[in-house]
């Protein structure tokens, strides 16, 4: 076997699809968010603007939140020292548990360290609770719901994205004694469509089935305290286990769970991915909590976000460009080819000091290549106006179809 020519295979044929993924070296610089520098290959710099991270409302340089890092490193130092029962929980992993909690109305939450582990730790635990469960899985689910719905063992069903009579036909179709669980996403980050929340509590309550709701694009973001999507639509009492992150709206790292005390405590002390995984540093327990509790007041900053999605949405639509809007903050424009996608986010990064990443296959559907941008409040009317003004001109010069405004 001559494994190094297998890899290269590998290799060339994402390059040959336009598909191999390129990590560009930038340096953040606090304060001055979406500013950022390049770090190019050849050792030079290029100052560049953001437009792609998921630091939403640019709390990564919140000063409450960097006082709190400040506060627990001086206090404690860097690491936690173990798993959480080796050394590692601290008063600042409760207080971050306790405001999670408290965010989503339930009785407990539990941290991870980061959503992903969160959805795949949960997800692959759960049937080991409840034997014979069978999890009823929305299609576009997230890679690591996919991922623990498919590591646990149990019995899974697919439904078709949103379709609540499709996932009816499904719970119909299975015994009704059986345990199950419906998992499915609040806001789904490639379209930036919401999850239809209240007609799954409906079906899970007919069919006693537990509801699983990932959150991950939304905390911080939607609702009166930023509880996300379920807080918004007042529902969150109806679902019983909340998936968030801290590394999106919060601008920290982490993810976790918020249930009931008893759901909490079993998947605490089953689930291995949160058992034998040493615990996040207390000063990234401490940032995360400062975040969370400052964004329970932030209305403001909150709206302020909705208002600079909606205009980067208006003047892109004015340009004929084909972007997807289901009315929330996620930006996604549509380009349908991955050669050309690659091609103007090289074009925009080196030519105008644009930076956002191309999606492909098999994040998204061939045919569906797209850039994603994620407008934040500190993205300003210059910032804005220099991303327009760059999209329209690479667009004529790529010959890429515009949508018919007459229409």
């Amino acid at each position: 076997m001559d494994y190094a020519a297998h890899l290269d295979t590998a290799l060339t044929r994402l390059h040959d699809e336009g598909r191999y993924r390129t990590f560009i070296d930038i340096a953040r610089k606090n304060g001055q968010f979406p500013h950022a520098t390049w770090r190019r290959p050849d050792g030079t710099e290029q100052p560049v603007t953001v437009w792609c991270g998921n630091d939403y409302l640019g709390m990564g340089q919140h000063p409450v939140v960097l006082a709190a890092m400040h506060e627990a490193i001086d206090a404690v130092g860097a690491g936690s020292g173990g798993t959480r029962n080796i050394s590692g929980t601290t008063v600042y992993h409760n207080l971050l548990e306790a405001e999670l909690a408290d965010l989503h109305g339930k009785e407990a939450a539990l941290l991870f360290t980061s959503a992903y582990i969160a959805n795949d730790a949960t997800l692959s635990t759960l049937p080991r609770l409840f034997p014979g469960l069978i999890i009823y899985s929305d299609a576009l689910n997230h890679a690591s719901m996919i991922e623990g719905v498919r590591r646990n063992g149990g019995a899974k069903r697919i439904f078709r994205h949103n379709d609540v009579a499709h996932l009816r036909e499904l719970l119909e179709a299975d015994d009704p004694a059986a345990p199950k669980l419906i998992a499915f996403e609040s806001v789904y980050s490639m379209d930036g469509d919401f999850g239809p929340i209240a007609k799954i509590c409906d079906l899970a309550e007919e069919f006693g089935a537990l509801t699983y709701i990932d959150e991950v694009h939304a905390v911080g973001m939607y609702g009166p305290r930023g509880g996300g999507v379920s807080e918004r639509d007042r529902l969150a009492h109806r679902i019983d286990i909340i998936n968030g992150t801290l590394a999106k709206a919060y601008g920290v790292m982490g993810g976790y769970i918020a249930a009931s005390a008893r759901m909490v405590d079993a998947i605490r002390s089953y689930a291995p991915g949160f058992i034998f995984t040493t615990s996040l540093p207390p000063a990234v327990a401490a940032g995360a909590a400062a975040s969370v509790a400052h964004l329970k007041t932030d209305a403001a900053l909150r709206d302020l976000h909705q208002q600079q999605a909606g205009i980067l949405k208006l003047r892109l639509k004015g340009l004929g460009l084909p972007i997807v809007d289901h009315g929330s903050h996620i930006v996604p424009l549509i380009v349908g080819d991955p050669v050309h996608t690659k091609m103007m986010s090289d074009r925009l990064l080196s030519d105008h000091g644009i930076y956002v990443q191309p999606i492909n296959f098999p994040t998204v559907p061939r045919g569906t290549e797209r850039l994603r941008f994620t407008p934040s409040p500190v993205h300003g009317p210059r910032e804005m106006d220099a991303l327009v003004h760059a999209l329209d001109r690479l667009w004529g010069q790529c010959a890429l179809n515009r949508a018919d405004l007459a229409g």
